[in-house]
């Protein structure tokens, strides 16, 4: 049997609750993509109204409103697929209050994020505004990932059991997260600032090492580029300390696709500036950066599991 077949063969996927997150993740990762593209290609006014397209929710779907009603609708569509994995979680998991809090919150993002779509517009896509909507974009990605990790192991994460103290591995992928997510958010603002080109050269800044940082975008595009060697960094050294020390195999997976993802990360990030911000080159690079923040939030989540990091004691009284 194949590891892809055993993988789908996970008591997991017998439940209705967990596929459907599995689908609604990809789904997420694919309108963070659609955003990028809705930005690179300059649509994101296409549309000038909110929540109607020129007044009606059929436009002709067109240049750039093809991009931004298209975005609006895969949009909608998350919001549905959520709720009902959520109602499914319920059904399926009465007792797990975790997995409803967590739930309960993705919903509220996602609403909050409808309302910061429509102020794009209304307001013609300030700075704050549109930072906000994409930073959000990944929080809910990551409590999404936590979810499905928590939804897979139903058993680790009841009201009842005690707390677990943090284990490295933990530590470190929550380290990372945190980097990548900090990382994400500063690339938002290099996009929504017109910062891509504030170095036009790679892999110096305007011919230095250290460019002069007097201008807002030379400095906000250089403090991309030190973050981005910073979680490379990090992401390298949890990937080999996972890659030597850890027996679960889906953490060693999960490591070394985020270490072979951040180097392509690192490529996409150079190309990009190399290309002059071609709309495939940065909307790869948003979704990577996506793809990179779920995967060291999912190595994290993993720890917590028994079957990562040791079976958790029975109560006392319990059988053994």
């Amino acid at each position: 049997m194949t590891r892809r077949t055993r993988f789908f063969r996970h008591p997991a996927f017998r439940r209705a609750s967990f596929p459907l997150l599995v689908f609604t993740l990809f789904w997420t990762l694919a309108l963070l993509l659609l955003g990028s593209i809705v930005h690179a290609t300059e649509s994101s006014l296409a549309c000038p109204d909110w929540p109607t397209c020129f007044g009606t929710m059929m436009p002709e779907m067109t240049g750039g409103v093809f991009w931004e009603h298209l975005h609006r609708l895969w949009a909608g569509a998350l919001v549905l697929l959520f709720v009902a994995a959520l109602l499914l979680v319920r059904r399926e998991h009465p007792e797990r209050r975790d997995l409803l809090r967590l739930g309960v919150a993705g919903v509220a993002l996602l609403l909050v994020q409808s309302l910061l779509g429509g102020l794009t517009v209304i307001h013609r896509l300030p700075d704050a505004i549109s930072t906000t909507h994409l930073a959000l974009a990944f929080a809910f990605l990551a409590l999404l990932t936590v979810m499905l990790v928590r939804a897979r192991a139903p058993g680790r994460t009841g009201d009842d059991l005690p707390a677990r103290p943090a284990t490295p591995t933990r530590r470190a992928g929550m380290g990372a997260a945190a980097l990548i997510f900090v990382q994400s958010v500063v690339g938002a603002v290099v996009r929504h600032t017109d910062s891509g080109m504030g170095c036009p050269d790679v892999p110096l800044c305007l011919g230095e090492v250290i460019p002069p940082l007097d201008h807002a975008v030379v400095a906000i595009h250089f403090l991309h580029r030190t973050l981005g060697l910073a979680v490379a960094a990090m992401v390298a050294a949890l990937a080999w300390r996972i890659l030597r020390r850890d027996p679960d195999p889906v953490s060693r997976v999960l490591a070394l696709a985020l270490g072979v993802g951040v180097v392509a990360q690192l490529l996409l990030g150079f190309f990009s500036v190399a290309y002059r911000l071609a709309v495939p080159l940065v909307s790869l690079h948003t979704l990577l950066a996506a793809i990179l923040l779920a995967l060291a939030v999912a190595l994290a989540a993993r720890a917590e599991e028994p079957a990562a990091s040791g079976s958790i004691p029975p109560s006392p009284g319990a059988p053994a």
